[in-house]
């Protein structure tokens, strides 16, 4: 395989831990979890692991600056302010929506960081980070795009090895039947996807839709994790009919938490002791506490909810008020 540049500084392996209390409280297979919120920058989550790539890419190409963009709760841009503090580059975030009256949860962070913020009308997003890279290549600083979610094959090569990772701290028999894991611009799914293909790794990994159709996300899934595994050098052609999406949990939109989302966070909270965000993980366990209900999993089943992090949404001040109903 090819080696990448690679920065190594998220905290790996991460703890893979039983849900024994929330298992039983769901009467069905047996739960697990994957800590991906411990990954250790900014208060971890899952970009950490494709920050580890993107930013080695960037140092290679002597860029000065990280330019992203992300919506205004953005974990992918605090952890991608938070990285390049730490390694000594300027970053400039654009966030779609409108600028709040008071900066908290990750907004809070992103200031901390020393990042710049460039404002965005909803749906503008994309041609605003264009605009901001020119005028930032303009102007010297010499910047380095990362898209939304580090959703690219280089950023999408860290999850390929999180699934190396978690067949070598699993004994064989005790790997999962199923990997649950949130999923919106589809580079976590891909990498992961693209690891089962060059790791050996013969689960199902399902997808619960943040905000896109399951066709729309399994066809961008399928398309990056072939592209990823050309990147690692053993090319693969991966099908989006070879890649499973649940989009029935989508609620009333992308960053909207409504009951499923609250009931999920104070499941995990009251149970477990493990604190889920209110925009991804609140989202997919919700999708995951209704499958088991359901009887979509076979009790023998083992299940791994795949953490990706975003814990310090929980702090913004638009979902305080929602979090307090339940």
């Amino acid at each position: 395989m090819n080696a990448l540049p690679r920065l190594r500084f998220a905290d790996l392996p991460t703890p893979v831990e039983p849900l024994p209390r929330l298992s039983t409280a769901l009467g069905g297979p047996r739960l697990w979890v994957k800590r991906d919120d411990q990954t250790g920058l900014a208060f971890g989550g899952n970009k950490t692991r494709k920050l580890e790539f993107l930013v080695a890419e960037a140092r290679a190409h002597g860029a000065h600056t990280l330019i992203t963009a992300g919506a205004v709760q953005s974990n992918h841009c605090r952890q991608t302010a938070a990285a390049a503090a730490r390694f000594g580059f300027d970053c400039i975030l654009v966030l779609s929506g409108k600028k709040p009256e008071r900066i908290s949860g990750n907004l809070l962070l992103d200031h901390l960081f020393g990042a710049e913020i460039v404002w965005a009308e909803p749906g503008k997003g994309l041609v605003v980070l264009q605009e901001t890279f020119e005028r930032a290549w303009g102007s010297g600083k010499r910047p380095y795009r990362i898209p939304y979610g580090g959703s690219n094959p280089t950023g999408a090569a860290g999850y390929a090895y999180a699934i190396q990772e978690l067949i070598g701290q699993v004994h064989p028999t005790e790997l999962p039947d199923w990997i649950v894991v949130a999923s919106s611009s589809g580079g976590t799914q891909a990498g992961m996807t693209a690891g089962a293909r060059l790791f050996g790794y013969s689960g199902q990994i399902l997808g619960i839709s943040i905000d896109e159709t399951a066709q729309a996300l399994s066809d961008r899934v399928a398309s990056l994790a072939s592209e990823t595994t050309e990147l690692l050098g053993e090319a693969h052609t991966i099908k989006s009919e070879e890649v499973q999406v649940n989009d029935a949990f989508l609620g009333a939109g992308y960053g909207v938490m409504d009951k499923p989302e609250q009931e999920a966070i104070h499941l995990f909270a009251s149970q477990e002791g493990l604190l889920l965000d209110p925009v991804y993980t609140g989202r997919a366990a919700a999708g995951l506490i209704e499958l088991c209900r359901s009887g979509f999993f076979k009790a023998e089943e083992k299940v791994l909810f795949w953490h990706t992090g975003g814990t310090t949404a929980l702090f913004a001040e638009q979902y305080q008020n929602v979090v307090e109903q339940v």
